[in-house]
């Protein structure tokens, strides 16, 4: 099925690209994203890095090089790299606060990042933090985690259930938040 979406993509920017009145800079920026989202789609990461910067340095449109810096926080966020990932949502949402799946993964980031500092006062690691320390800085990564949360579900109310059941289920769903 994915096969056929792509394929059908493919088609569908090709002729995009002929019909609509863009520049040739404009163009060739669409035809390094598209083959940024074919590399992206056969987990070929590097590969699409490549192409999608290439792409930010043509592109010109702030909306749509808020969806390139998005794609490449997905891949920074897919092979671990949350900082980067993090770096790149953020600078997506600074030219375009309408993208409620870049808040949804800085608040899956942060979740994650809470989760391990519980782990870690579990297991009582070698970071010399004392277990109340760790769990400080859980509730502090999920704090952040419910912050961007509700700013997703403010934006798209249906789309993130378990989120708004965990912000429910955690005591972190504020009175005005209506979704």
């Amino acid at each position: 099925m994915g096969n056929f979406i792509d394929k059908t993509f493919t088609v569908m920017a090709d002729i995009l690209l002929k019909v609509l009145p863009a520049s040739k800079q404009e163009k060739e920026a669409f035809s390094y994203y598209r083959a940024g989202m074919a590399a992206q789609s056969e987990g070929k990461y590097a590969e699409a890095l490549e192409n999608y910067y290439e792409a930010l340095q043509l592109e010109e449109d702030p909306y749509d090089r808020s969806y390139t810096l998005y794609n490449i926080g997905l891949i920074y966020g897919n092979n671990g790299n949350y900082s980067q990932a993090l770096e790149y949502y953020h600078q997506a949402l600074e030219l375009n606060a309408n993208l409620p799946q870049a808040l949804n993964n800085i608040a899956v980031i942060y979740h994650s990042q809470g989760l391990s500092a519980l782990e870690m006062q579990e297991e009582n690691s070698d970071l010399n933090l004392e277990n109340e320390e760790y769990i400080e800085l859980a509730k502090e990564f999920f704090d952040k985690a419910a912050e961007y949360w509700r700013q997703a579900l403010k934006l798209a109310p249906d789309n993130y259930p378990g989120a708004q059941n965990w912000l429910k289920v955690t005591g972190r769903l504020v009175p005005e938040d209506s979704f």
